[in-house]
């Protein structure tokens, strides 16, 4: 959840490890239970980073590179799309076969975000921004981590000043539900 480093390589490390969480869904059987729990830990990590770039990445974006008003609201638009999967794959079971369409679909639209942004976002915010800036964004993403919801709330602001405000309430329940449901740890 926290790497170190500036914002780039924090947020990429971030999306090696969901690739990983993809990888094992994918290489278990279509009905092991496992499936269940790697979709919750899936599903808690692309929140928590979903969020940070919607309070820091995005408003950096919009403010530092040229264009940055569209293609920060690209990746707004595309996080609300992989944030309603997760929030109809929460009433799936593995071996139903919404399960898998969810998590192919939900695979490849990630996949598409990551290499918009890796590809294209990240470079020219890398431009537009000291190295001293871009290592205050990678604290302020991990910070953001730490309080972030973990469950999917597509209704949800998902710009400033509200998301800001209303994330941190939104994460402590949402780690309150998972400590009681044991959701997200490792068994």
């Amino acid at each position: 959840m926290g790497h170190g480093g500036n914002v780039i390589s924090e947020l990429t490390t971030d999306h090696r490890e969901v690739d990983e969480l993809f990888a094992q869904i994918e290489a278990l059987p279509a009905d092991d239970q496992n499936r269940h729990r790697l979709a919750d830990q899936l599903t808690m990590e692309l929140i928590r980073h979903s969020v940070a770039e919607e309070e820091y990445l995005y408003p950096a974006v919009r403010r530092y590179v040229d264009g940055g008003d569209d293609l920060a609201d690209k990746e707004i638009t595309d996080h609300s799309e992989v944030e309603r999967m997760l929030k109809e794959l929460e009433s799936c079971e593995p071996g139903d076969g919404r399960f898998d369409s969810l998590v192919t679909q939900l695979k490849a639209s990630v996949t598409t975000h990551v290499a918009d942004e890796e590809g294209r976002l990240f470079p020219l915010l890398a431009d537009a921004c000291s190295p001293e800036a871009l290592e205050e964004l990678g604290e302020k993403v991990r910070s953001a981590k730490k309080t972030a919801p973990t469950r999917p709330h597509p209704s949800a602001p998902d710009t400033p000043p509200a998301n800001k405000l209303l994330a941190p309430g939104a994460g402590m329940v949402d780690r309150v539900r998972d400590m009681l449901t044991g959701r997200g740890r490792e068994d």
